[in-house]
């Protein structure tokens, strides 16, 4: 973790050069997945930008009170008194208006799924973004157009806006809109996107990459892949939309761990030899007795019940 004046330090520098001619997209793209790391960085960028703006501003008001001021009476002594009032009150103004910028920032609006439950999400231009189960997602409250994916899964249907373009922020990743119906799923390790409809530009600190239909980008800290899938794979993926889960020649080990995503009471798959064992089909997301009847009359596997724990073994 760095130190409070090694952020202030660097919101410093990425303050100074977001003013200078040779500012870009990259630059930009930089600055978001700086921003998007930590509460801390935000605050003090926009703590820093606030400060900076009102310097500015008393700039350019001390230059027209320059240009336009009279002597005042040398006998007034309720002068002082005045200008001592009218800069409190400005300070007052400032900080309210800091405070605006501050909050507003380091308070986006937050919506979150519980486990097994999911949520579509409205914005003002029509766009639509659906939460999966236990997700978490914040929208920017200056801007409808800036989201972050904490964790979980969101399907994004975007209308899309050359003058303002939809981001969303993702670990420490960014997918840019350019006309686009996408998939983002996100864990503490991995970041992957699917290209429903559309394009997107998928940003990472190792490369940036234009993803049409069908591909799928897969990035962590260090690495990025794009893979182009069929089309039955991506429809397959967005089957929790309509309360499925599809497998297609999946193991019964993935197939245990995607359904645990859905249900408080967990499958653990005790013997090796059975999670390697293949399922294919359309399951209930919300309902684990359908893969445990799989397991029990078609593998033939025993299967207990232990408190929140289902136990499956030969």
């Amino acid at each position: 973790m760095s130190s409070a004046s090694e952020i202030e330090s660097i919101a410093a520098n990425w303050l100074e050069r977001h003013g200078n001619e040779g500012w870009n997209d990259a630059l930009d793209a930089e600055l978001q997945v700086w921003l998007a790391e930590a509460y801390a960085h935000r605050a003090a960028y926009w703590r820093l930008k606030a400060a900076w703006n009102q310097a500015e501003r008393l700039a350019a008001l001390k230059s027209v009170s320059n240009e336009y001021s009279v002597e005042a009476p040398r006998n007034s002594k309720k002068r002082p008194l005045i200008l001592r009032m009218a800069a409190a009150c400005a300070a007052v103004v400032v900080l309210s208006v800091a405070a605006k910028l501050y909050f507003s920032e380091a308070e986006p609006r937050l919506y979150a799924t519980a486990v097994g439950e999911r949520k579509t999400l409205t914005l003002g231009d029509g766009s639509k973004i659906e939460l999966n189960t236990d997700t978490r997602l914040r929208i920017a409250a200056d801007d409808a157009r800036k989201v972050w994916l904490d964790r979980g899964e969101a399907y994004f249907e975007i209308k899309h806006d050359e003058a303002h373009p939809f981001y969303v922020i993702a670990g420490s990743h960014r997918v840019v809109d350019l006309g686009t119906k996408f998939l983002i799923r996100q864990d503490a390790a991995r970041t992957e996107v699917a290209l429903i409809q559309g394009r997107a530009r998928f940003e990472s600190r190792v490369k940036a990459e234009i993803l049409t239909p069908g591909d799928i980008a897969y990035a962590t800290a260090e690495a990025m892949s794009v893979r182009k899938r069929p089309a039955r794979t991506l429809v397959n993926a967005l089957g929790w939309r309509h309360g499925v889960i599809i497998f297609d020649r999946t193991t019964l080990a993935d197939a245990a761990a995607e359904l645990n995503r859905y249900n408080t009471k967990q499958i653990v798959i005790l013997d090796p030899a059975a999670a390697r064992l293949t399922i294919h089909g359309r399951f209930p997301s919300n309902d684990t007795s359908a893969i445990v009847n799989v397991a029990q009359d078609v593998f033939g596997l025993r299967v207990e019940h232990h408190g929140n724990e289902i136990l499956i073994s030969r």
